[in-house]
């Protein structure tokens, strides 16, 4: 199953770094989500990506819309992760990458976690999405500008 712009974004419960459980549904009727998978905690390009995300945050926020990073990572990575790199919003754990698969959100190359942000509005739908393993700016970009379209 992949999930596409128009469809409604499956729910989901996971666990975050602090210890809580996120689910994509207390976020419908109060504002957007995007959501961005990546591979691993602390890679080169997740960290760029991440941090891009961190360095817009703010933005997103104005705007309407919470973060979430998910991969497989646990917990307890994804809080030293989110504490070297200060960053603001929620990481969270997808062991056995059921979430992942659920949207779609593959592998590259047969066998890395794919990148994958999603950006889905106050009422569940996707406006977007983009799927691109080396533009890690272009994640955080390219939803900005359709979420600031969409206000």
């Amino acid at each position: 199953m992949s999930i596409k712009v128009g469809d409604n974004a499956p729910d989901f419960s996971l666990p975050a770094q602090n210890g809580s459980t996120v689910s994509l549904k207390d976020f419908r009727g109060k504002q957007a989500v995007v959501v961005y998978f990546y591979p691993k905690d602390d890679t080169p390009g997740c960290t760029a990506e991440s941090c891009a995300f961190r360095d817009k945050y703010e933005v997103f926020k104005v705007a309407g819309a919470e973060v979430i990073g998910i991969s497989g990572d646990s917990s307890e990575s994804h809080q030293k992760f989110a504490d070297k790199y200060n960053l603001p919003f929620t990481l969270l754990s997808d062991k056995g990458d059921q979430v992942r698969k659920l949207y779609g959100a593959t592998t590259a190359f047969g066998f890395i976690p794919g990148r994958v942000t999603y950006l889905i509005d106050q009422k569940g739908v996707v406006q977007y999405m983009f799927d691109s393993m080396f533009d890690f700016k272009g994640h955080v970009e390219k939803s900005l500008k359709i979420l600031q379209e969409l206000a």
